[in-house]
């Protein structure tokens, strides 16, 4: 008898390091966090109508399978387009109810609309036994948002949430896919998250431009080196011929690219010596590139990695995410966390007039059942 209904569960991410090179066909080293999306669906009866609640908004769509289109903007998008991709994956589903609660930070950095659309993709594929492989769902949660959400994403965030390990980071190849885990052994160490709890309007338009000057520096590239297809090809010493022939902020943005991919090496390095310190030295060299050669961190980002540099019990810290806003993730002694926050949020309140957020995360399980009868 097929399953009648089912609850899930996809959690948000984090990312170690490895800024903006996802969308370079380049590395990336992220893991799943203890912060989750939590779906209940169930079978309704109907052929093809199907409700879907926000539990966190008490806001409730309603839409026919038959009829899956974007709407004007909304979490709802994050729902149809799941749908609409595992139909065009040729999924056969019913009509369902649902819904769905999180707490996931929503705009601070760790992906939570990656966390329900994978919980939406895992819960549907179980609820109606679709077949789908993980890699599929992944796929389909990752064009969900460039289709009906109109964000161009790379697949980290998708991939993470979906395959995440306990106490292990992954190393992902944006470029084929393939992965690797890698322990994260903390120790007497603590992640911290610290959420400026801002978000500049520039994020997007930005996003968009940066993508666009990386597409330059390669167009730029390929008359030398025509087998060069992403920044992902390009070693810093190629790099290097194009100082003089390639406009200064260009050339900025994909030496960050560049010298990020290999920084992401370099860490699981770290991690599998067990070398906190120097995973933590990684991510001061990441930050100073995203706020020098990439231009995409801002004042705040800046003030909370300030106030980390100098203090003997913090390993590393630096912008996480898109930039323009979110958290910064910070690695330090745990003995400290408590005396650290309370040094640095009044300061942050006097700096800028906005409460900072503190984060403790854990690593943990992507997404899995929760509960079913």
């Amino acid at each position: 008898m097929p399953r009648q209904s089912i609850t899930v569960q996809s959690p948000g991410r984090i990312n170690i390091i490895g800024e903006h090179t996802d969308y370079n066909d380049g590395f990336v080293l992220p893991a799943a966090i203890d912060k989750k999306t939590v779906a209940s669906l169930h079978r309704n009866g109907h052929p093809s109508a199907c409700r879907i609640t926000a539990g966190n908004l008490n806001e409730t769509l309603n839409f026919g399978l038959n009829q899956v289109k974007p709407l004007a903007g909304g979490w709802q998008n994050y729902v149809l387009g799941v749908v609409h991709e595992l139909q065009k994956l040729g999924a056969q589903m019913q009509g369902f109810d649902g819904s769905f609660k999180g707490d996931v930070p929503i705009g601070g950095g760790m992906s939570s609309s990656a966390s329900l659309e994978c919980a939406l993709a895992f819960g549907l594929n179980e609820l109606f036994d679709l077949g789908l492989s993980k890699t599929q769902l992944i796929k389909a949660a990752q064009l969900a948002e460039h289709n009906f959400v109109g964000i161009k994403c790379g697949i980290m965030d998708q991939f993470a949430s979906m395959m995440g390990q306990k106490n292990r980071v992954i190393l992902l190849d944006c470029r084929s896919l393939e992965y690797r885990y890698f322990p994260l052994e903390l120790g007497d160490y603590q992640l911290l998250l610290l959420n400026t709890n801002v978000s500049h309007s520039l994020a997007s338009s930005e996003y968009n431009r940066r993508r666009a000057e990386c597409e330059e520096g390669v167009a730029v590239i390929q008359k030398k080196y025509p087998e060069v297809a992403y920044l992902r090809d390009v070693s810093l010493s190629m790099l290097s011929d194009f100082q003089n022939s390639m406009p200064e902020t260009i050339y900025a943005r994909c030496r960050h690219v560049v010298s990020e991919n290999q920084r992401v090496l370099e860490a699981t390095q770290a991690l599998t010596a067990g070398d906190i310190r120097k995973l933590g030295s990684l991510l001061y060299q990441s930050h100073h590139s995203l706020q020098h050669d990439y231009a995409v961190s801002c004042p705040e980002l800046d003030f909370l990695v300030d106030q980390t540099t100098g203090l003997d019990f913090v390993a590393g810290s630096r912008m996480m995410g898109g930039g323009f806003g979110g958290c910064t993730i910070n690695i330090l002694e745990k003995k400290y966390c408590g005396q650290f926050v309370d040094n640095v949020a009044p300061k942050y309140r006097q700096r800028f007039g906005y409460d900072l957020t503190p984060y403790f995360v854990s690593i943990e399980d992507g997404a899995g059942v929760v509960a079913q009868p």
